[in-house]
């Protein structure tokens, strides 16, 4: 079994005093021994994480990069200067990034593959919309979004991926899906890989990320093929993420 991951997701919020009081209420925190345990923080936030969570489990990532290494591209950010502050860690392809961005799979394969040669981590994202879901096209859906980065990647580039599947209508509502709901995509998720390699199934770690809180997240990872969290709005309460992180043990 893989080693649980608990990556957090701070979207456009936070402050310097809030990663200062991660930094010191993880510092002295007990964990599970096999846990992993991430936070995605604005841009502006990056240095002053890796500064403050030196002598913590805390790993700095990022919530987006360009797929461009360089250039006259204002306001972008490429992954070698997210490497460089300190990220090992980025999403990709967050339904907030393809809903109101506008990006599309071919947008998110690229910004794989900037993550991949910038040797970060790219935490792909997979999700369906409520409409999708009442469709009856769940599956078909997450599985396309999925084999549209996989079919363009290299045998030895899809195992450093990491998956998180984000049912879109249970994120920010406070809606989940039911342990059973989200165990049925990520097993098809799983399913899917081993028809590319059995390995690749095995190994790959697959988080759940539809409003994982301290109150279901037991629940939620001990489902079979959930692998860990990827949480939203209580991964900025540092107490509710602590306990999430705990319940991965």
């Amino acid at each position: 079994m893989s080693t649980p991951l608990i990556a957090g997701n701070w979207k456009m919020n936070g402050s310097l005093s809030l990663v200062e009081g991660f930094g010191r209420t993880f510092a002295d925190a007990t964990l599970p021994e096999c846990v992993d345990v991430a936070l995605m923080v604005p841009f502006p936030y990056l240095e002053a994480a890796g500064r403050a969570w030196g002598d913590t489990p805390l790993v700095v990532g990022a919530q987006t990069l360009s797929d461009r290494p360089a250039g006259a591209f204002t306001g972008e950010v490429s992954g070698e200067m997210l490497k460089e502050l300190g990220a090992r860690l980025v999403l990709v392809g967050h339904s907030e990034r393809r809903i109101l961005f506008g990006e599309d799979d071919a947008a998110v394969l690229a910004r794989v593959r900037a993550a991949l040669a910038c040797e970060l981590t790219p935490v792909l994202c997979l999700g369906e919309t409520l409409e999708e879901r009442d469709a009856g096209r769940t599956e078909a859906v997450v599985l396309g979004q999925l084999e549209a980065v996989l079919e363009g990647l290299g045998v030895g580039e899809r195992p450093r991926l990491v998956l998180a599947y984000e049912p879109v209508w249970a994120i920010g509502t406070g809606r989940t899906a039911s342990p059973e709901q989200a165990q049925a995509v990520h097993g098809a998720i799983r399913a899917r890989l081993t028809d590319y390699c059995a390995s690749l199934a095995e190994d790959m770690r697959i988080l759940y990320g539809g409003s994982m809180k301290a109150a279901n997240a037991a629940e939620l990872l001990a489902q079979p093929d959930i692998d860990g969290g990827l949480v939203g709005g209580a991964s900025l309460q540092v107490d509710d993420f602590l306990a999430i992180c705990q319940s991965a043990g």
